[in-house]
């Protein structure tokens, strides 16, 4: 594969006050060798600013304007700040919150100008100074269609299909199984991270704009009537088919999936009632390195734990640079381990380990697990382990409802979110997988699109 070498330069112009001088700062640095994928993220460029960035089509998945670039928050144009990051973000009240902002990892600033883009913060900022000050409006359409959508699922696709589709004059019904709407957002990513009153806040606002929600309600029951009813159906039902970990003694008491864990904790939490699955007074082992296994260790240290082990099952990684769409190689600790670091005095995470089997104790309830660490067998204290080791796709029951078949890797549709039902369309981790709450929102946008051009023959989305 060749490889070239490079000089970047570009000018930052910073817009000054009334009678001020402009000051520009000039930025430079030798690039060295670069592989061919770096060569094709440098060949983009974003707002000709000539930086190569996250705006590309190895970008975020919102494409997203980061309205901060074009100077407008530094100017005191908060309004069109608001109305730049609101084009390709229905929601940045969440992603501002959850996303792990990989454009910010990858960003060439961190390179070339001492720190990367702080899009994530900006976001927030923006969107939480336009909650605060009134910017943020009911939008009603002004002109109906006529035509009636059913979405199932209220997750960040769900709404983000719902959004579209009723601005676009369409009339929405979000259908959502659990009690509350929200879907991963509202049990699946614990308080901490994201306080409920902020999808409550969203929700509302979608109602006052013509959106109808309906809670506790499984669409598989109704699939015949929603086809019959509705113009169109969205299945945003996500990806919540969990992989287990294979142990000895599996049947054993006192072993969760994570996501079962966080939903019972953040239900019991918003009802004010006893969680069925306590940490407290337990020594946790928790499985898993992703972003819901940090989740577990958090909020396992706020039940009040004895304990907190992670084990990881791959070695510990370097620092490294990161390639745009991949994370940055990076051991540092999360929010979760930190503050298991504060609460215990050690990182709790343990790499190069595999649970191998469940041990009881006199009782009968769980006692200690056996993991393989470097070669050798170890005994964990642990009454409560919690697995983090992904999904494995979307649940069965919805897709057979409408009478369609997942993918063998449990996903439903097309790359453009149609199915076999022509009346039927799918977008979220549904579709392509559990991902990000940022890609979950840019894949309802995406199947919004999609169902209005069916609708009406053509579409403006």
């Amino acid at each position: 594969m060749g490889k070239t070498t490079g000089f970047m330069e570009y000018e930052r112009t910073e817009r000054p006050a009334a009678g001020a001088a402009v000051r520009t700062e000039s930025f430079g640095e030798f690039h060295g060798e670069l592989s061919e994928a770096q060569r094709r993220i440098q060949g983009a460029r974003c707002m000709n600013c000539g930086v190569p960035f996250c705006q590309s089509e190895y970008g975020c998945p919102l494409h997203n304007l980061i309205p901060e670039w074009n100077d407008e928050v530094f100017s005191g144009n908060w309004s069109h700040a608001l109305d730049r990051l609101l084009k390709t973000n229905n929601f940045p009240e969440f992603t501002g919150r959850v996303c792990p902002a990989l454009c910010e990892s990858a960003c060439v600033c961190g390179l070339y100008a001492g720190g990367a883009v702080t899009v994530k913060d900006n976001e927030l900022a923006v969107i939480e100074y336009a909650y605060e000050h009134g910017l943020i409006r009911p939008d009603v359409p002004q002109v109906r269609t006529g035509k009636k959508v059913a979405v199932v699922g209220s997750g960040p696709a769900g709404l983000a299909v719902a959004d579209q589709l009723n601005h676009r004059g369409h009339s929405v019904t979000v259908l959502e199984r659990d009690d509350r709407l929200g879907g991963l957002l509202m049990y699946g990513i614990p308080n901490m991270k994201l306080d409920k009153a902020v999808i409550d806040r969203r929700v509302r606002r979608m109602e006052t704009e013509g959106v109808s929600f309906v809670t506790g309600v499984d669409a598989s029951g109704i699939a015949e009537r929603l086809l019959r009813e509705y113009d169109a159906v969205a299945l945003c039902c996500g990806a919540r088919a969990a992989r287990d970990v294979p142990l000895e003694n599996r049947d054993a008491g006192g072993v969760y999936q994570a996501l079962d864990y966080l939903t019972e904790a953040t239900r019991s939490l918003l009802d004010g009632k006893k969680c069925g699955c306590s940490a407290k007074g337990k020594h946790v082992v928790v499985v898993g390195n992703g972003d819901t296994a940090t989740d577990c260790v958090a909020t396992a240290i706020r039940q009040g734990a004895l304990s907190v082990t992670q084990l990881v099952r791959k070695p510990a990684s370097q620092d490294g640079p990161a390639l745009w769409p991949y994370r940055r190689r990076s051991a540092a600790p999360d929010y979760g381990q930190q503050e298991a670091i504060a609460a215990f005095g050690h990182d709790p995470r343990m790499y190069d380990t595999v649970a191998k089997k469940l041990v009881a104790g006199k009782s009968g309830s769980l006692a200690a697990l056996e993991v393989t660490s470097a070669g050798k067998t170890k005994k964990l204290p642990c009454q409560m382990l919690l697995i983090a080791a992904g999904f494995s796709g979307a649940e069965d029951a919805p897709a057979e409802a409408f009478g369609l078949k997942l993918d063998e890797r449990g996903r439903l549709g097309g790359a453009d979110g149609r199915t076999a039902n022509e009346k039927v369309f799918t977008a979220g981790d549904m579709r392509r997988g559990a991902s990000l709450v940022a890609v979950a929102i840019a894949e309802g946008r995406r199947c919004a699109k999609v169902i209005d051009e069916y609708l009406e023959g053509y579409t403006n989305l």
